[in-house]
């Protein structure tokens, strides 16, 4: 609408301008070549008009046919280029079928045009890898890798050529220069961190995961339990030899996740060695709150190598006198059994003490009656912790363990290891394996795949009693 008053204004402008210009007569005279030549103003202001579109179209004129070469060598260019791209494209749906005869043939057409284009190098390399020429796709993967605008394709190109020819040290020094490069890179952060995890660096495996929770690759609540449990690991390997950096990593690793009993433990142990008693039980205090485990008992009677009776107090200020938790009412029966009091560890066992009761409380009953000289009850007990469920074990992806480990025995994958009741998948028996009982594999499977590189049997620890 606008665009058509604008037209109708400069209609009328016009038509007003050669009104007033009829209304106003004159003569212009030129004098040219021994010529007079005489024109009214308004044929005269025409004649310049009409001689000024003449130059312009011969101006025009003499432009396109200036341009013409130029124009047709882009016309063919852009054939050449067209046809490149239907090359490259059909190479791509060879090389996705498998065909590398096709897709090799294509790339070398595309090539012909569009020689810098990564896509094609990368047709390249998927056609050398279809024909299994590893030393091409190496070629193509390591040229890529020197342009800054395709190096992480190239060292994604590399690291899974490596990680082919199971050459892992390679495949963990493309993926770490991949993740220095961009950090957001899942896959170059997870392979990483299964490389850090399978030779047990447990540390820097801990600021993989930082960085990931950084790089929004991964939830803070999880990264923040994933850090406890490696940095828990480290103590735990640490604390026999390094025993201030120990301690360190283990505070880290309890304010990260107050509730993992392993890291509270072992903070424990090594506040006490340090003679610092009031801070052990403190975190002993804030882990039971929200995990009551044996283990913590067992770490506060231990803070000082004092009398029986001594331990079984600081045991009862944990866990209570009337204890909540089946765990807190096995270790107050233990610590109260230690210290002489038989009959405070039956009362305490009581609720527990019933045909269903675990083996654990069976055979800790049987103690008792045993310590009150009541020899066919602990033997009734005995009998009875033959046939008990189960007592709560650390299970990690399925497998139970008598301790605490920070990744899968069956994956190497870092997964929460928790406290309770195993069972074993499917109806298959629990077998042991490094002192780790894990369920046997189904007949007719073979191992699980390995990762990067491929997980130990027991990517545990060792952990002192």
């Amino acid at each position: 609408m606008i665009k058509l008053v604008w037209r109708f204004l400069l209609l009328l402008l016009a038509g007003l301008g050669i009104a007033w210009l009829a209304d106003r007569p004159g003569s212009i005279s030129i004098q040219w070549l021994g010529r007079d030549i005489h024109l009214s103003v308004l044929v005269g202001i025409v004649t310049l008009g009409l001689a000024f579109v003449l130059l312009y179209i011969v101006v025009r004129s003499v432009r396109a046919l200036w341009r013409t070469p130029a124009r047709l060598r882009e016309s063919a260019r852009h054939r050449r280029t067209r046809k490149a791209y239907e090359s490259l494209s059909r190479g791509i749906v060879a090389a996705g079928a498998g065909d590398h005869q096709a897709a090799a043939r294509h790339a070398a057409i595309a090539g012909e045009t569009l020689a810098a284009e990564p896509l094609v190098k990368l047709l390249g390399a998927q056609a050398a890898q279809l024909r299994g020429d590893r030393d091409e796709v190496r070629r193509v993967f390591e040229g890529l890798s020197q342009n800054p605008d395709t190096e992480v394709l190239g060292l994604r190109g590399l690291f899974a050529d490596a990680r082919g020819a199971e050459d892992w040290p390679t495949a963990r020094k493309h993926a770490e220069a991949a993740l220095a490069r961009n950090p957001r890179l899942p896959w170059a952060a997870t392979a990483v961190l299964q490389s850090l995890i399978a030779h047990k660096e447990w540390e820097a495996a801990a600021r993989n995961v930082a960085q990931q929770a950084k790089a929004g690759l991964m939830a803070r609540d999880e990264a923040a339990r994933k850090q406890a449990a490696l940095l828990t690991a480290q103590a735990l390997a640490d604390e026999s030899g390094n025993a201030p950096h120990a301690l360190q990593l283990a505070g880290t690793a309890h304010e990260l996740d107050p509730s993992l009993v392993p890291a509270t433990e072992v903070l424990a142990r090594l506040h006490g060695a340090a003679g610092n008693a009031r801070k052990a039980l403190k975190a002993l205090r804030a882990t039971w709150a929200l995990s009551p485990h044996r283990d913590l008992a067992a770490a506060a009677a231990k803070l000082h190598d004092d009398s029986a009776e001594n331990q079984f107090e600081r045991v009862r200020d944990l866990t209570g006198n009337e204890p909540a938790s089946s765990e807190g009412r096995i270790a107050l029966a233990r610590a109260a059994l230690d210290a002489g009091r038989q009959d405070a560890a039956r009362n305490v066992l009581a609720p527990l003490a019933n045909s269903r009761a675990p083996a654990s409380v069976c055979a800790l009953m049987a103690e008792i009656e045993d310590a009150a000289g009541q020899t066919a009850k602990s033997r009734d007990w005995l009998a009875q912790a033959v046939q008990a469920p189960r007592d709560p074990m650390w299970v990690s992806d399925g497998v139970a363990a008598t301790r605490w480990v920070p990744v899968s025995p069956v994956t190497g994958e870092l997964v929460a290891c928790e406290w309770r009741v195993p069972f074993a998948t499917h109806g298959a028996p629990l077998r042991l394996r490094h002192g780790v009982a894990a369920p046997a594999p189904a007949a007719g499977t073979g191992e699980t795949p390995s990762a990067l590189p491929p997980p130990p049997d027991d990517p545990g620890v060792e952990q002192s009693s």
